[in-house]
Parts: C-alpha cells; structure tokens; sequence
C-alpha cells in the first residue's frame, strides 16, 4: 500500500484540501510538512498523540516533519472547541511548558537521520513583530467575512469571541506561510478541529507567495470510544506522556484496559503494526477475547513508544504482581508506581508493631473484633504472604526496602504502609 492507501486503512484520514494534488505530490517527491501544538500545559496528553503519530508516519516514508510548538500562539489562546474564552498564560508559563513538551516530542521523531525532523517554536518569528506589520503585512489578505465563516469563530460569535482569539487564525496562518518560505513545506496536518486554520494558511500562501505556490491540508478525525465517553480521560484525569504525571503502570494499565470495541481502532490509529499483525489481532477478539492478546499489543507498543523499554517491563512487572498477589518482588520505585492511588498510611517509624493494631491504626479494619477475624480468617496479606495470626508482630523485615509496607485485605483491598 501508499502511505495515503494506509493512513485511509487506518481510519486516520478525515479531510483534504486536494486528495488528487495530495496524492500525486507524495507520489513524485519526498515532501516537507508540518503538525503544531500549543503548550498549553507543560505536558502533552494522548490527546495530542495521533496528529504527531501521523506526522512519523510521513516520516518513516523519507518525509521530513517539521514540529512546531507554539511559543506565540500559546501566549494567545485558540478558539477551536472551545466556548468560551481560554485563561491567558505568562510568558513565562509558556515558556516552561515549550521546553517540557519539546522533551516530549524528541521521543517520537527521529532527529538524526537525512529526513530527520527539525522542531521550531513560533516565537521566534512571530514574538517580536509589531502590530503595524501583523495588520499591514497579514491582516490585509484575510478578509473579515472569511473569517466569520470559520466554525471556530462564527460558533463563539453568539457567547462572545474577544480580538485577540479572533485573530489567532491568522497567527497559524503565519506559522505554514513562513515554514512553506523558509523550508519548503508543502502540508499541515492536524485534527478536525483545525481544519480553518489549516485553510486561512493555504489562503496566505496563495496570496503572498508567488503564482503556482502549491500547498496542502490534511485532517485526522476526533478519536472517539465505542460508549461514548472521551477518550483519554480516567477518573482519575487526562492520560498524560509526562511519567510524574501519569506513571508508565497507569499509561500501560489505560491502554491495557481498552474495551474490545475500539482495540482494533486504538492499534490502527496509534501503533506501527503492520496491517497483517493487526488482522491477526482483530481475529483474537473475535475467537479468544478473555486472552486479550490485542490490548496486551496496544498497550506494549505505547509504552514502548512513550517511556522506553524498560518502563515497559517494569509495568508488565508491576501488573503481573498486582494480579498474582505476589508484591515481594517489587522494588520500592516499582511501588511508588503501582501503589499511587491506593490508600495509605504514614507510620511513625516504631521497629515493631503487632498486626492487629496496625489494621486498627491505619483503618484498615474498622474494630478489633472485625480486625481479629479478618486474620483468623485468612483475609489479611502482608507483603503477599498470608499472615493468620493474631499475635503476629511486623518488624524491619516486613519493610520493602525500609520503605513500605502492603497489606490487603481481601481479595482487591490493597493499603500501602509508609515508613
């Protein structure tokens, strides 16, 4: 297959502003092009993934990506999906989160190779120009009616839309005219949501740069789940790529966790494997979904792909202790991971304390009574080891690595004792 005859198997295509001159122009050359994001946070989420996993893709056929963050246009906010107007950020946030994000997109992109990628920040071009030259210079070629026929705009003209998000279509709009410039680059990839923007580019390339500039917009559909809820978001919040935000075990346990309805839909969109590879998995599903072999994919590839190897391994490792019962051999960092949510307790640090008291102490068991019966009756694990009596006295080497301590109660009921 062509890379467009796979990103269309893929389910990744949404819109183009010329599927013809698209496909021709990846045909006879190899191509620059480019996917922006504003860093709006000093992480990405996987909400932010498949426009730049799309943008490897490209690159993985001899393209070369250009990666833009968006110093500028992160200072001024954009109205796509939005209602209503965004909180502004210092420039000194904004700064900040560039340099997270920057960290976070050298994970995906080859940077090293002939097409390897280059990232660019819009401030450097566009932070220092003055108002005079933003009207005369851009201003003049967008005309007002086509921009209120833009959804991003016309749909906040009821709830109100200040200047400065008005005009942040042109903003984008500067950033393709000046990378088709200054780097030759021929397309701008993005999610639905910003096809206006994409568009008002193209306008300004038509307009400023000379007759037979040619350029392209293509656009990659909202990912949705099978039942309706948002993707990327847990009780807990967004899935975010930063691992002090989201463990590498949570990142793993999401994509672990994806129901049999969209795992399919998940590996075409955000993994690498080849169309027989996920074939075969869709076949899995379908013969031996409790074997879950498709989501254990899923979430190996993405891990992979965002923390590395060894995250990897260790969240395989932490999972398989979690369902075995069998925590003993998890390192304290390995805990720290798996145990993030689960309720907790500082002890005071005292060398020895009796099991019933500390069941008492940390609430673990609301009485005495219940306290006792619990451990007589086998519901209570310390360190994975069933401990039945009444008597039993926890000391130094109940402590994993002088750390922790985890108890359950029950089949599910896991508590963490800290030290």
């Amino acid at each position: 297959m062509s890379l467009l005859e796979d990103l269309q198997w893929r389910g990744i295509v949404y819109q183009q502003t010329d599927e013809e001159g698209i496909k021709n122009t990846l045909n006879d050359q190899k191509i620059s092009l480019y996917c922006g994001v504003d860093p709006t946070a000093d992480s990405m989420h996987i909400g932010h993934l498949l426009p730049f996993l799309t943008l490897r893709r490209f690159q993985n056929e001899g393209h070369r990506p250009i990666v833009l963050v968006g110093g500028a246009t992160g200072l001024i906010g954009d109205p796509s999906g939005k209602s209503e107007e965004r909180k502004l950020q210092t420039l000194e946030m904004v700064q900040h989160n560039v340099s997270c994000i920057k960290n976070q997109l050298e994970n995906i992109f080859d940077f090293e190779s002939e097409n390897g990628a280059i990232m660019v920040n819009n401030y450097d071009w566009a932070g220092s120009m003055d108002i005079v030259t933003f009207l005369r210079d851009f201003g003049k070629h967008v005309g007002v009616n086509y921009m209120l026929a833009k959804d991003t705009i016309s749909s906040r003209l009821e709830t109100g839309i200040s200047f400065t998000e008005f005009t942040y279509t042109i903003l984008q709009a500067m950033d393709f005219y000046h990378l088709y410039k200054n780097h030759d680059c021929k397309m701008q990839i993005g999610g639905s949501d910003q096809w206006g923007n994409i568009t008002t580019g193209l306008e300004l390339i038509r307009k400023m740069m000379p007759e037979g500039a040619k350029a392209f917009g293509l656009t990659i559909p909202l990912v949705t789940k099978a039942d309706g809820t948002k993707f990327g978001k847990t009780e807990s919040g967004a899935i975010w790529l930063d691992p002090e935000k989201t463990t590498p075990y949570e990142f793993y346990q999401f994509w672990i966790n994806t129901a049999d309805a969209d795992v399919i839909k998940y590996l075409k969109f955000f993994t690498f494997l080849t169309r027989e590879t996920i074939e075969e998995l869709e076949e899995a599903v379908a013969a031996e979904p409790h074997l879950r072999k498709a989501q254990k994919a899923l979430a190996e590839e993405m891990t992979r792909l965002i923390h590395g190897e060894e995250s990897l391994q260790q969240a395989i490792k932490i999972s398989a202790a979690l369902f075995s019962g069998d925590v003993k051999s998890l390192t304290a960092a390995e805990i720290k991971q798996g145990f993030k949510d689960v309720p907790s307790y500082e002890h005071n640090g005292e060398a020895e304390i009796n099991v019933i008291d500390l069941l008492i102490e940390a609430k673990i068991s609301p009485s005495k009574r219940q306290a006792r019966e619990d451990v007589t009756n086998g519901a209570v694990s310390i360190n994975g080891e069933r401990v039945t009596d009444t008597a039993y006295t926890l000391s130094e080497e109940d402590r994993i690595e002088g750390q922790f301590t985890i108890i359950r109660r029950g089949k599910k009921k896991y508590f963490l004792i800290k030290y």
